[in-house]
């Protein structure tokens, strides 16, 4: 595998793991796409450093539990804000 793909996989990775950042965020930060990322740190990484691979699926694994609550509160905020402009 080329050395540089190791070394984003283990970065992304430690930022995964230090701010518990989605994969959508992770990709935001490092300017990649969300593919990359989950194809880094799901499938190479467990390659490069098991250990590492373990502790972002457990962030990995919060982040997709958490999901549709993140969901729910983005759409109850989005009819909220409309509901604000309506009212003027």
């Amino acid at each position: 595998m080329n050395e540089l793909v190791e070394k984003r996989a283990q970065t992304l990775a430690e930022y995964i793991v230090e701010t518990k950042a989605t994969v959508r965020a992770a990709a935001k930060r490092f300017d990649v796409s969300k593919s990359t990322v989950h194809t880094d740190v799901s499938l190479r990484l467990k390659e490069i450093d098991h250990d590492l691979y373990e502790r972002v699926r457990v962030v990995l694994d919060e982040n997709k539990a958490e999901r549709h609550i993140r969901g729910g509160n983005a759409t109850k905020e989005k009819y909220r804000k409309k509901h604000r402009e309506q009212k003027g």
